[in-house]
């Protein structure tokens, strides 16, 4: 069995999750989940704008730790890492539903990341979700890597 670790400090100016919606012009810290080898290239050469996704082009992120765990979806525990991130989500928008007039277009309106809300309907996992359309507001706070827990059983026996 796996589990993720973080520690608890944040670095200066970042704030920590409170309120419900992304505020505009805050920095927050999110994470990214994905293969050990993406982690790696992520690490070396930065975070590369999607072409396509739910929220159309950008970088997909999240400030719940439990949603980028998930991520790759169907990969194994072993093979996975999570980014974290420091993020100044800019202007943003909340994309509430399926087939909001600007859902895949937000960034040609002026808006430099989208935000979906939790149990809102679009995301089976009903995690909030965040796309970041301008990869150079994602700073790399360091990667977290799964951690293998042994579980030891002690026998005793009475002769």
């Amino acid at each position: 069995i796996y589990e993720w670790a973080e520690d608890d400090f944040l670095p200066v100016g970042v704030t920590r999750l409170t309120t419900d919606e992304p505020e505009n012009g805050r920095t927050y810290v999110m994470y990214h989940g994905t293969t050990r080898e993406s982690a790696e290239s992520i690490w070396e050469n930065g975070f590369q704008r999607s072409s396509k996704g739910m929220l159309g082009p950008g970088v997909y992120l999240s400030r719940d730790l439990k949603k980028a765990e998930r991520y790759p979806i169907n990969h194994p525990d072993e093979d996975r890492v999570i980014i974290k991130v420091k993020v100044d989500v800019g202007r943003v928008i909340a994309i509430r539903h399926q087939n909001h007039p600007l859902q895949e277009t937000w960034s040609s309106y002026g808006y430099d990341s989208a935000w979906v809300p939790p149990n809102c309907g679009m995301v089976k996992s009903g995690l909030e979700e965040n796309c970041i359309w301008d990869p150079c507001r994602i700073h790399i706070l360091n990667l977290i890597k799964p951690q293998l827990l042994i579980f030891c059983r002690l026998f005793f026996s009475i002769l």
